[in-house]
């Protein structure tokens, strides 16, 4: 598996946002805070897809709220890739890039749908707690907000 920079706006990568945005909208609705291309393009942002081949695994996005602090944005792999370890990859690649970039803290706001479970899972294998909403969030039934600290 290749993890690449990548631009958000890419035509190979459209469908699979749309995917995400379309199925985290249906489930979670006004509740949402998935970003769509222009927004994961935006200065603060830094998107990656994962590929196998010419093969779109998924892809994982970061983004700078501070100068220590980061926040874990758009995850997702590819359905056809679920279960395969892509998620795993992505978020270790941009734990990796936090901790390069001497970030002190890595927070994350996903959902409590049954849909978010494998999510929630890998989020925890890797060391996230749960915490209280961060930045510009307000907690609500469906959302849930977590924290990774980056400094031994």
């Amino acid at each position: 598996m290749e993890l690449r920079q990548d631009d958000p706006t890419a035509p190979y990568v459209a469908d699979l946002l749309a995917h995400h945005l379309r199925e985290v909208g249906d489930v979670m609705g006004e509740y949402a805070f998935t970003l769509d291309a222009s927004g994961l393009s935006a200065p603060s942002v830094t998107f990656w897809t994962a590929w196998e081949g010419e093969t779109l695994l998924g892809f994982g996005a970061l983004k700078q709220l501070d100068d220590t602090h980061g926040e874990v944005k758009s995850m997702r792999a590819a359905p056809a890739a679920r279960g395969t370890g892509v998620g795993r990859a992505v978020l270790n690649h941009v734990i990796a890039e936090a901790r390069r970039r001497g970030y002190a803290r890595l927070n994350l706001e996903t959902g409590t749908a049954p849909l978010h479970v494998p999510a929630i899972a890998l989020y925890r294998s890797a060391g996230f707690v749960s915490c209280d909403a961060f930045a510009d969030y307000e907690p609500s039934p469906h959302n849930q907000f977590f924290r990774l600290d980056l400094q031994d």
